[in-house]
């Protein structure tokens, strides 16, 4: 049993928690059609969704949350996205609030993938794929929309733009990107471990 590898838990939404209680009120578009009214959002987390192997490597999944005291605090995912989202979207998110200037981020997708997406959003559906999404600025918060093609942007949710929204959100940003990585090295650690010794 000492020899067996061990990856270590890594609680993500603990240790990710930010209040927007006492920040500008910013609000989830939760249909695209407005039949349900924009939902609060009184704070929000990174969630490790899943880790896994993929097209032969490790991979992981991690989920952005929202809480409401309209939905009695019940986490719902916003954004889903592998390891290689949060470090831009961070910088980009950063980057627009404090240059007030629009940034539009697109989601390249990696040459070697096939059927998976790298991000996701859950807050017009079950999870739609996106290619680019558009940070907005305005004085209070800064607006997350999807591209749409010739049909125009979709609101998806609102962040702060206050200088303590920013610094939280950064440091957040930097601690989850690490542990993500260390996460990836633990996985892939293991699998060499367990990968069958071949003799020439």
């Amino acid at each position: 049993m000492a020899d067996t590898p061990a990856i270590t838990d890594r609680n993500l939404e603990a240790t990710t928690n930010i209040s927007l209680k006492r920040e500008p009120a910013c609000f989830a578009f939760l249909s695209p059609r407005s039949i349900s009214p924009p939902m609060p959002i009184d704070s929000i987390n990174l969630d490790l969704a899943s880790a896994d192997y993929f097209d032969g490597r490790a991979s992981l999944w991690t989920a952005l949350e929202i809480r409401s005291s309209v939905s009695e605090e019940r986490p719902t995912a916003i954004l889903g996205f592998d390891e290689t989202f949060l470090r831009p979207f961070a910088r980009a998110l950063i980057e627009a609030a404090t240059t007030r200037a629009s940034y539009r981020m697109t989601i390249v997708e990696e040459v070697r993938s096939s059927q998976r997406c790298r991000v996701v959003e859950y807050v017009t559906g079950p999870g739609k794929a996106l290619e680019e999404l558009t940070i907005q600025p305005f004085d209070n918060v800064v607006l997350i929309s999807s591209a749409k093609g010739p049909d125009g942007e979709e609101t998806l949710f609102q962040l702060p733009r206050t200088d303590s929204f920013l610094r939280a959100f950064a440091k957040v940003a930097y601690v989850a990107d690490q542990a993500l990585h260390d996460l990836l090295k633990d996985m892939e650690r293991v699998a060499r471990l367990r990968k069958p010794v071949t003799n020439a």
